[in-house]
């Protein structure tokens, strides 16, 4: 009877522990794909203090090409200098870019400063942009469709509509246009697409989605873009045009239309 009683309540045990782990599957496939303490990397946190160096040194060093620039005896050496320029810029608008991580995100949020309180995607993008000696009306800016922001700076010609394309498609298109610091206008988002000569994209944003802060994220973790239906890009270092405005500190008025 002992033996019997004893089956019967180890059967038991083992149906209660199948149902917990049928219950639990998602928690457990969860722990063992990612156990806790795997990810080494810390929090991102902002840093206000490597901005403001980072901005102050931009500075300094576009007053400084934009006056060799001026003092250019042929086009050659202007070009030269646009190149140097670009350079400048590909380097530096991603280091400020990454000192905004971990900044709250809210959809009325107009902090000019990492950390300095809570930003929208618009703010954040205009802030870096003027940071980085771009002459914009900040505040203009920030709120407007993400087309026009784009539009602020590069012509509709110049712009890349994918609209219902794939995901892949539209990386595949970005990739395929060159290197550089392009603006990406989402359904009802803006944001920063940092695409290297070799490596990976970068979608660095103020998302409005968890965690809800600025964000640094690769192609794989960029959810907000992978599902936006329309997508509209435009490659700000690739344009000469803004390049040589950058550098020579001419106003970039807002586009409204």
């Amino acid at each position: 009877m002992r033996k019997i009683l004893f089956r019967f309540t180890a059967l038991l045990l083992l149906a209660s522990a199948g149902a917990a782990g049928w219950l639990y599957r998602e928690q457990i496939s969860a722990f063992f794909e990612s156990p806790p303490g795997s990810d080494s990397e810390p929090a991102a946190a902002p840093d206000p203090e490597t901005y403001t160096a980072l901005s102050d040194d931009l500075e300094k060093n576009r007053q400084r090409l934009g006056q060799r620039y001026r003092q250019a005896g042929n086009n050659s050496e202007r070009a030269k200098i646009l190149g140097e320029a670009r350079e400048l810029l590909e380097d530096n608008l991603p280091a400020l870019m990454r000192c905004w991580l971990g900044t709250p995100w809210d959809f009325n949020g107009t902090a000019h400063e990492p950390g300095r309180g809570e930003v929208a995607c618009g703010y954040f993008v205009s802030s870096v942009l003027q940071d980085a000696g771009f002459r914009v009306e900040w505040a203009r800016l920030a709120q407007q469709a993400s087309q026009n922001i784009l539009g602020t700076f590069v012509p509709r010609a110049e712009m890349n509509f994918l609209v219902g394309v794939p995901y892949q498609e539209f990386l595949d298109a970005v990739g395929s246009s060159g290197r550089g610091i392009y603006i990406v206008g989402l359904d009802s988002h803006v944001a920063f697409l940092v695409v290297p000569e070799e490596g990976e994209i970068r979608f660095i944003h103020s998302s409005g989605a968890s965690p809800y802060c600025v964000v640094d994220e690769s192609r794989d973790d960029a959810h907000v873009l992978r599902h936006s239906n329309y997508r509209v890009t435009g490659n700000l270092t690739a344009s000469g045009e803004v390049v040589r405005s950058w550098l020579l500190g001419t106003d970039f008025k807002t586009q409204t239309l």
